[in-house]
């Protein structure tokens, strides 16, 4: 088949889960089939400057729009915010549409046969005409209005509150027209495609969870020290900031008060100069920005602790830590999406617990190292990317023959 791959960023370099996931299924699929992938990204960033090479070494013909979505800073961000309040779209929707995008896919239809269109968020979905032909796969990395109704369930503030609110009952009504015109979605996990079943209407979905590299992380090795704490995530992202701010604030002073020896180490990408200077005046807290490996930090600490209250669909890091046999500490939410039993493979707490929680899996470090082995177990089985290719491609077939079929309807 050929298949074209529209995304709302460029996933090499793999900085955060989602490009990850697109990245790893797409290089996986690529030596199988035709794959052209169309990126948007910022005409002088690292993107634009590696991924071409890297994508046509792999056997992807990478098409790079130099249109970057505008930043979520300054005054004018500020601007664009208010306006929204009497756009019907989420703010996020309204920032991706792109005239750009939409003229590279029209250009695309028009010079070749598309097989599949795959759109890896569904704003850009709408940026394909509905005269052009193919069918529209599109990948559902989570349900937006659920991580929207979770913000607003935990904002402190009633502006906060407020505007929360606003937000999610704009994607609700947006997600719920972007899930019907697609002509299958792919989500990542059973909660999710349950949701857009029952909730949204769309009946032909199909799961493929998110997964992780096995070669790359079974044979980690390193100190395990159990009074090391690890949080690893993408530290822009609002949810992943609202659980730091859990770590700092309460959870890790609790654990310190119990075990002064206990550090804990922050690893992420693009985190706020705000947080930088915080850390720096919390004894016992280290920041690692934008590192180039984090195989080190799995292998060195002792837990990972994932405080998440907001989140949707799956999380990788969580896979990335179990592969490596590295224990992990989970609310309920951090954890959901994952074939993965409380108790068994990995310890759950909610962020009230969560200290207890940690200072006896430190204390106690051999039950959680023989927990973490049993998640090993089912994670190194389950997830590899390689396994997840071959389910994707499936639904690639299933997609392209269900359309087939309808189009050829009387």
């Amino acid at each position: 088949m050929h298949v074209v791959i529209v995304d709302g960023d460029v996933s090499y370099p793999a900085t955060s889960g989602k490009r990850l996931r697109t990245l790893n299924l797409m290089l996986r699929l690529a030596p199988r089939h035709r794959i052209t992938y169309v990126g948007r990204c910022a005409p002088d960033g690292d993107e634009a400057r590696l991924a071409p090479e890297f994508l046509r070494g792999h056997g992807v013909e990478p098409v790079l729009v130099p249109e970057p979505v505008p930043r979520k800073r300054g005054l004018a961000f500020l601007a664009r915010l208010a306006a929204n309040q009497f756009s019907s779209l989420p703010y996020s929707v309204a920032s991706h549409q792109s005239a750009a995008m939409r003229a590279a896919l029209r250009r695309m239809s028009l010079e070749r046969q598309v097989d599949l269109w795959q759109f890896e968020w569904s704003p850009y979905m709408s940026l394909l005409d509905a005269d052009l032909p193919g069918p529209r796969l599109l990948i559902a990395h989570n349900v937006d209005t659920l991580i929207w109704e979770r913000y607003r369930d935990t904002a402190a503030g009633m502006a906060r509150r407020l505007f929360f609110a606003g937000q999610a009952r704009k994607f609700a009504r947006f997600e719920a027209r972007a899930f019907r015109q697609a002509d299958w979605v792919v989500a990542v996990s059973p909660e999710d495609a349950a949701l857009i079943r029952q909730r949204f209407g769309q009946p032909k979905v199909d799961v493929v969870a998110n997964g992780m590299d096995r070669a790359f992380y079974e044979n980690v090795q390193g100190r395990r020290d159990p009074y090391h704490l690890l949080f690893l995530g993408a530290l822009d992202w609002m949810p992943n900031q609202d659980a730091v701010q859990l770590l700092l604030d309460s959870i890790f002073p609790a654990v310190r008060r119990q075990l002064p020896q206990a550090t804990l180490h922050l690893v992420g990408r693009h985190p706020a100069a705000t947080l930088a200077q915080r850390v720096a005046q919390i004894p016992g807290v280290e920041l690692h920005a934008d590192v180039p490996d984090v195989r080190p930090f799995l292998g060195d600490c002792g837990i990972m602790v994932v405080p998440l209250r907001i989140g949707g669909g799956s999380r990788l890091k969580i896979l990335e830590a179990l592969a490596t046999g590295l224990p992990v500490v989970s609310t309920r939410v951090g954890a959901e999406g994952l074939d993965l039993v409380a108790g068994e493979h990995y310890l759950q707490a909610e962020p009230d617990a969560m200290p207890h929680v940690l200072v006896q899996a430190m204390t106690h470090h051999a039950p959680a190292l023989a927990q973490a082995q049993k998640g090993r177990d089912i994670v190194l089985q389950t997830y590899d990317w390689s396994v997840l290719a071959d389910t994707l491609e499936g639904v690639w077939e299933k997609c392209r023959r269900q359309h087939g079929a309808m189009s050829q309807a009387p």
